[in-house]
């Protein structure tokens, strides 16, 4: 038996010295599209996350240049996959007319769900381990979120339904409370007023009214079609819909939600339910040379982090300073920011700690104006990012997520 362990040890460390003088393999982006980001129960709720995210993943593959073959694998983030059925990632890859020998994962990070699915992607092509080219992304239908019903109630004295969405997605557990709740405290332990959320959420507003007349979203965007019964032309569905929803008129005076005396948090500086999906085609450089695909990006690093469930707001400024200092990027070297606005609270809170400009952060607009589908927003940054970046100039991502984490990234213009 110690004769076993002890060749064991020796193989052991002979393979973490093989490991570690190993040199990884470098990842691109080949290719990042979305979907429109449909209001709840709008438009987009006619199909399903899965159904979303193959429209994505079929497209995506499109814009690589590459034929369904070449894909090794599939991961895509998504959130509340109750009702949805099984697998929901084998769903969008065979949706995508991907062939049936594809390996399939579903990711399940809240709210960093999309982006931990990209991260989990490169890892994988980084390790080489037979992959060359992963589809990652996210996807989320929260209008077709079911309500949730207890084994064993019966119809006498009534029944309690469970709202999925909150539950699973916007429920924290620790403390019994929506996380909301999360984001007003982080607002009173910041001194963050009403008055600078509501400026923030307006300006969101505004710069993604602009970017979209300026058509900057035009590259990534994938239209969705909505088929209609027999005789009818599908509905084209190629705009995100939630920035329109606004009267800023009426922004100021809207009431706060989660806290009534001294709330900060209202429906207008706060994200909204949506439906969407995002997917990216990621390469080894070596793979796409090979298949001769022209990358939009380089992936330098990743990084997740984690707090106190309640102070999840602030994630982003804990997951960021370790990306940088795990990759050797400075601060200034980062020529766009895209923080994800779960709230305005969020990005003006990650601002003040990390010491940002808002001037090169989120300078289209964010998840306030665009909408928040909870499994796809990660992707979406990334997405973003990719192709707004210009070239040489380096960009940094992240979006904290339920329980207290969240996930950051860097990427790199080709």
């Amino acid at each position: 038996m110690a004769f076993t362990w002890r060749l064991s040890k020796f193989g052991a460390q002979r393979s973490l010295r093989h490991f570690s003088s190993r040199k990884f393999n470098d990842v691109v982006i080949v290719a990042a599209t979305r979907t429109p980001i449909g209001s709840f129960q709008s438009s987009l709720s006619a199909l399903s996350a899965s159904q979303l995210g193959g429209i994505a993943v079929e497209s995506a593959v499109q814009q690589a240049g590459i034929s369904k073959e070449d894909v090794d694998e599939v991961i895509l983030g998504n959130v509340v996959s109750a009702g949805l059925g099984q697998a929901p990632a084998r769903q969008a890859a065979i949706f995508a007319g991907l062939p049936t020998n594809v390996c399939c994962t579903t990711i399940n990070k809240v709210c960093s769900s999309g982006m931990k699915s990209v991260m989990v992607a490169a890892q994988t092509l980084m390790l080489g381990q037979g992959q060359e080219v992963i589809v990652a992304g996210g996807m989320e239908s929260m209008s077709n979120v079911p309500y949730y019903l207890k084994r064993g109630q019966t119809a006498y004295g009534g029944v309690n339904l469970i709202d999925g969405i909150v539950n699973d997605g916007l429920w924290d557990v620790y403390n019994k409370i929506h996380m909301g709740n999360c984001a007003e405290n982080t607002a009173k332990k910041l001194s963050i007023s009403r008055q600078d959320q509501d400026a923030f959420g307006i300006a969101s507003y505004q710069r993604s009214a602009q970017a979209w007349k300026d058509k900057v979203f035009d590259a990534e965007i994938t239209p969705v079609k909505i088929p209609q019964k027999k005789g009818k032309p599908d509905i084209v569905v190629g705009e995100d819909e939630e920035y329109k929803r606004v009267n800023f008129d009426k922004f100021g005076s809207l009431n706060t939600v989660f806290q009534k005396e001294n709330g900060t948090v209202t429906a207008g500086n706060a994200s909204t339910l949506n439906d969407g999906a995002s997917a990216l085609v990621l390469m080894t450089a070596e793979a796409a040379e090979k298949h001769k695909c022209k990358p939009l990006a380089r992936i330098i690093g990743f990084a997740d982090a984690e707090t106190d469930p309640i102070d999840f707001p602030i994630a982003p400024a804990f997951a960021v300073p370790k990306l940088l200092e795990q990759t050797g990027v400075r601060k200034q070297d980062v020529a766009l920011w895209e923080i994800n606005e779960a709230f305005s609270l969020v990005v003006l809170a990650n601002m003040k700690m990390l010491d940002l400009d808002v001037k090169n952060v989120n300078i289209h607009g964010g998840a306030v104006s665009l909408g928040h589908p909870i499994g796809m927003s990660g992707a979406r940054l990334v997405t973003h990012l990719a192709h707004n970046l210009k070239k040489g100039e380096i960009g940094c991502t992240s979006i904290c997520n339920g329980g207290g984490g969240a996930s950051s990234m860097l990427i790199e213009k080709l």
